[in-house]
């Protein structure tokens, strides 16, 4: 009997406890209302609605606001919309905190110390172009006087004209009479800047270097996003051309000439990061620049078995990065 009523007090104990605890937090919530949130308290003097402050961000808040209220669609009806991204921010805020601790501990870094990346002296043969920049390029396979078939070939993103075309010997160009012109696209190497490029003048440009290399007729070829640069010349200088070709070209993925099975296959090959930074570039174009500088605008080289990767299998993207001819390739490219 002793027992049971010990147990009756201490339930009466903690119930007194709960209700004392929710009365102090309601008389803490009324003192800070009275002395913060009134309209005379300092805070709402100097950061309200109607303050100096307020009327300055409430403009482009309003416009931030708006720009994110097609994210409204995709939250459930019954719920709140000021809770459910309450809940979304603080998530997310979790989110790039794991993705931060990620970077910081990266499991490649221990494997073997990345490479800095090495500037090189200027040493590529250059042209000027009619506009006064300067454009770097470099000539494989046979002579001018030799050749049966003159072909240039635009590099990719983040490549030059060191990458020539990837597998592609001197000695099979010679075998076929082929002469190779590559050069480095506008900021691109050693080639000059060009902020007010477009394709046109990417074609321009390639008849330009046609021009002063004594090249008449010629093939162009574009790999990736060097493609869309064999597709300015196949628009806008169709007449110096002798044929092109475009292999793994890169697509707007969002084109709405696209059918929803095209865009359906195109996007479910991606990775879940290449399609987080299509989104950022669609949607926060500004957020770009902070991945970029952690990435290929770090200094740094990087895992080159990370780089392949993406687009072959794991076993055999270790196996390429182990060659050292390739190796020493893919870096001073």
């Amino acid at each position: 009997m002793e027992w049971v009523k010990m147990k009756e007090y201490a339930r009466e104990f903690m119930v007194g406890v709960a209700e004392m605890t929710v009365e102090f937090g309601k008389g803490c919530r009324d003192i800070v209302k009275q002395s913060l949130v009134n309209d005379d308290s300092y805070i709402v003097k100097n950061f309200g609605r109607d303050s100096y402050i307020g009327k300055t961000v409430r403009e482009p808040f309003a416009k931030l606001f708006a720009k994110l209220s097609f994210f409204n669609e995709y939250l459930p009806e019954d719920k709140d919309p000021l809770h459910a991204w309450s809940v979304i921010f603080f998530v997310s805020i979790l989110a790039f905190l794991a993705l931060y601790a990620n970077f910081e501990c990266d499991p490649y870094a221990a494997a073997a110390p990345v490479k800095q990346v090495f500037v090189h002296p200027p040493s590529a043969t250059r042209v000027v172009l009619p506009d006064g920049r300067y454009m770097a390029y470099k000539e494989q396979g046979v002579s001018s006087h030799k050749a049966r078939f003159s072909v240039i070939a635009p590099h990719s993103f983040l490549s030059s004209r060191l990458a020539g075309i990837p597998g592609v010997k001197d000695s099979l160009l010679e075998e076929f009479g082929i002469r190779l012109l590559t050069y480095d696209l506008p900021g691109f190497g050693e080639s000059d800047p060009h902020p007010n490029r477009n394709l046109e003048s990417s074609a321009t440009d390639m008849a330009f270097l046609a021009n002063a290399l004594d090249v008449d007729k010629f093939w162009v070829v574009g790999y990736s996003s060097g493609s869309m640069h064999a597709w300015a010349a196949l628009r806008y200088i169709p007449d110096r051309l002798a044929g092109a070709a475009m292999f793994a070209p890169m697509v707007n993925p969002y084109d709405p000439i696209m059918t929803k099975e095209e865009r359906r296959r195109t996007w479910n090959k991606w990775t879940r990061k290449r399609k987080f930074m299509y989104f950022l570039a669609r949607r926060f174009p500004r957020l770009l620049a902070f991945f970029y500088r952690r990435s290929f605008l770090s200094g740094k080289h990087g895992q080159i078995d990370r780089w392949l990767s993406l687009s072959l299998g794991n076993r055999l993207c270790l196996d390429i990065a182990k060659i050292p001819k390739f190796k020493a390739w893919i870096i001073r490219d």
